[in-house]
Parts: structure tokens; C-alpha cells; sequence
């Protein structure tokens, strides 16, 4: 299987939350709680955790892993969510937020959601059961252009508009309903000779799934929110695994941290320039050769760390 349990980058995220044993702290994206087992270790009895994640099953798998710490908070949520959370538990600011993006291993392992290329299973991907949009309703009733803009504009398959057409033309006789089916049309979508970067299913199934649980969009509002939440001197820690949310989070973070635009032979800054905090990573922080061997996931995983001042 392509993904591991190991979490990304681990060591670099315990280091970059800088962790307080009596401080506050929020993984936006609990998933098996792989990174929140390393930051409940290392709190007090008076520390806090708080675990945030919308796939309900997550969670229980997560309170399971957990189960010897009792100083967390579980909230079933999408951490786009963050201020109404935090209102919700009376907690004005945090000491640290770690988000860690994309789809978790626990999801992928879970073979009946539908997120995994591999074997048959019913096209769900929602990461909230809860809600209406399935990867069904999109593979099915979306336009044939529309498929190919999220196909090639969240998946970078070029391959993008043959994927697209074929769909709706097999759609046209037959509603597609199982992870086999799209695959094998994306299968006859792409050149034998072309089909030699991983799975030819890999980028169609990350485009409908980033479009099912609409994991770019809020995501630059989300990244000033989490640093509007932040402590003087809390760390926001994140993980992209795409280039679209790589931008959008370095956009963010870049923003927060404001630029004076004045003359440089100015003695002081007149253009009223505000800034919320300092970048740690002026690059992101990549896996290292030894991880990126031993788990495949961290091999596109890139870590940028905002410091609030």
C-alpha cells in the first residue's frame, strides 16, 4: 500500500511546535493521532490537547491510540473551523496548531470509503459522512468540462480531458459507482507508454477527493484564522502534500507576516505595514532521504512553521 501509519515528518513538527508542558494545543487534523501521540507526551497534567477531525471513525481510532492520556479534547469538526471550536471551549488562544493536510492513512486503510485506487469499493471519499457531496454525485453528474478543470487543475494529470471525456461517455450507459470502475476508464484514458509514474489512477482519485471535501478553497483563510488564534510566541506548524496548498498556505503566511512597502532611504515606516508573527521556514522543510524510503507518503510532503509575535 502506497501510504504508512508513520506519520511525516514527525521530529520536525515536535521541534517546530516548540511544545510548553503546560501550554495548549490543537492538531487540526487528528487522523490515527500519530503526531498527537508525540505532543500528549510531552504535556503536563495542567497541558492540553486538543484533537480536531471530521471523519467520525477517525476519531474513535484516534481515542483507541490515546486511550492512556486524559488531558484531550476530541472535536468532531473541520479545523477551517478553528475560532468557533476554540469559542465553543472557552479557550481565547492556543500555544501551538499543528495541521497535517491530505487524506489520512487511517482513511485510506479503511478500504469501503472509498479513497484507495486499490480493490472495489462503493466512490464515497467524504472525510465527513455527514455531509451530501460524494465522489458518486461528482464523477456522475459533473459537466465533462468541469471534470477535467478539478481532474487537471487538483489531480496535474494532462491526461486530464481524455479522463473527462471517457467518463461521461461510460456515465452515459452506466452509472459509475465503484473505485473499479473509474479506474479502469482512467486506465484506458492514459497510454500504455505514459503509465509509468505510480498508478495512472493516483492523480484522478486526489482531484476528486480534494473537490469532494473542498480542501483548497478556505484553506488560505484558515491558515490567518489558526494564526489569529495563536499566543504570542505560539507556532503554527503545517504539512501540505500539493503545490496548490503549498501556495496557499506560503501566501498566507507571507501576508500575516506583512511587508513595509516605504522607500528604503526612510528612516521609519510610514506606509503603516502590520505584521502578526515571523516565518521560521524561509523553505519548507522536506522529509529526509531516509524517511522519504521508508514512508512513501513524505516523499511530497512539504512543512512551513509561523511564529506569532
Amino acid at each position: 500500500m502506497e501510504f504508512k501509519h508513520t506519520p511525516v515528518m514527525l521530529k520536525e513538527c515536535i521541534e517546530g511546535l516548540k511544545i510548553k508542558e503546560n501550554g495548549i494545543y490543537v492538531d487540526g487534523t487528528l487522523g490515527g493521532a500519530g503526531h498527537s501521540k508525540e505532543i500528549a507526551k510531552r504535556l503536563s497534567d495542567k497541558g492540553l490537547l486538543i484533537g480536531i477531525d471530521r471523519d467520525e471513525e477517525a476519531l474513535k481510532a484516534a481515542k483507541t491510540n490515546l486511550d492512556q492520556f486524559h488531558n484531550i479534547k476530541y472535536v468532531q469538526d473541520n479545523h477551517d473551523n478553528i475560532k468557533r471550536i476554540l469559542e465553543d471551549l472557552e479557550i481565547e488562544q492556543v500555544d501551538g496548531i499543528l495541521l497535517d493536510l491530505g487524506v489520512s492513512s487511517y482513511q485510506l486503510d479503511e478500504k469501503n470509503r472509498g479513497f484507495s485506487y486499490l480493490g472495489e469499493n462503493q466512490l464515497d471519499m467524504r472525510m465527513d459522512k455527514s455531509q451530501q457531496l460524494t465522489a458518486q454525485k461528482v464523477i456522475n453528474t459533473y459537466s465533462e468540462e468541469k471534470l477535467a478543470e478539478i481532474i487537471y487543475q487538483y489531480g496535474e494529470d494532462k491526461f486530464s480531458r481524455q479522463i473527462s471525456r471517457n467518463i461521461c461517455e461510460y456515465r452515459k450507459n452506466k452509472e459509475i459507482q465503484t473505485t473499479k470502475q473509474l479506474v479502469e476508464i482512467i486506465e484506458r484514458s492514459i497510454p500504455k507508454s505514459k503509465q509509468n509514474d505510480g498508478h495512472p489512477a493516483k492523480r484522478t482519485f486526489q482531484a476528486i477527493r480534494i473537490e469532494v471535501n473542498n480542501e483548497i478553497e478556505p484553506l488560505y483563510n484558515t491558515v490567518k484564522d489558526c494564526i489569529d488564534c495563536l499566543k504570542k510566541q505560539g507556532r503554527l506548524c503545517i504539512i501540505t502534500f500539493h503545490s496548490l496548498e503549498d501556495r496557499a498556505v506560503k501566501n498566507a503566511m507571507l501576508d500575516a507576516k506583512g511587508k513595509c512597502i516605504c522607500p528604503s532611504d526612510l528612516p521609519y515606516c510610514v506606509c503603516g505595514a502590520k505584521t502578526l508573527g515571523k516565518i521560521i521556514t524561509k523553505k519548507p522543510i522536506i522529509a529526509t532521504e531516509q524517511e522519504q524510503e521508508h514512508n512513501s507518503r513524505s516523499k511530497s510532503a512539504k512543512l512551513r512553521i509561523f511564529e506569532k509575535l
